[in-house]
């Protein structure tokens, strides 16, 4: 896959899912999933991530910190996943560690036991003690898609939210141009560290 983007000019692929499955996983995650196994989704992820490095493909980890416990589907309504804090450290959250991507995306989720009131995309809880403290990922975050249903406000204050949150990067997929065209002009900046990680990015290409 990664020598037919390369032949492509494509140098970033949205990969590997690196949600752990389970018997309550949503069917959206399903077979994208690499396993059930915490050991073998983790092995395979940054085994995934070194091949595309390898052809100068930069990689997007998802659904960081984790959408295995979600039993329902984001892009339709926000999953609320009640599991304990502990065991989505030992399980969900340890399959995005040590896998040096330069992209992450994030997942439309409340994790209850960590933050009760915000999705993790526009939790600064989740974003600044899960997925940059106890996961360490250090590369540029992006939100997943805005225009999903498991965000409940318009695109601007989704977008707001998630900068303000710590994301790096917005993510719109509906492909609206008056909706991209009011984002850029109400949304135009881009922070000193995604300057910094883009710069260290095309260096890789280079």
């Amino acid at each position: 896959m990664s020598a037919i983007f390369r032949s492509l000019g494509v140098n970033i692929n949205t990969s590997p899912v690196l949600d752990l499955s389970k018997k309550i996983t949503h069917k959206v995650i399903g077979s994208r999933s690499y396993s059930n196994n915490t050991n073998v989704v983790k092995k395979l992820g940054k085994l995934c991530v070194k091949t595309y490095l390898k052809n100068k493909i930069a990689t997007v980890i998802k659904h960081i910190p984790g959408h295995g416990s979600a039993t329902s589907d984001s892009h339709l309504k926000l999953p609320i996943v009640a599991t304990k804090k502990e065991t989505l450290s030992k399980y969900d959250f340890s399959c995005f560690k040590e896998t040096n991507s330069f992209f992450a995306m994030t997942a439309h989720i409340v994790y209850s036991d960590i933050d009760p009131k915000l999705v993790s995309t526009h939790s600064k809880i989740i974003i600044k003690k899960i997925i940059r403290q106890e996961i360490k990922f250090r590369g540029i975050l992006i939100s997943d898609d805005i225009s999903m249903k498991a965000l409940k406000y318009d695109l601007v204050q989704n977008a707001t939210m998630s900068l303000n949150a710590g994301c790096n990067l917005v993510l719109y997929c509906a492909g609206n141009i008056k909706e991209s065209s009011k984002l850029l002009k109400k949304i135009p900046f881009i922070d000193a560290f995604t300057i910094k990680k883009t710069s260290e990015f095309y260096n890789f290409l280079s």
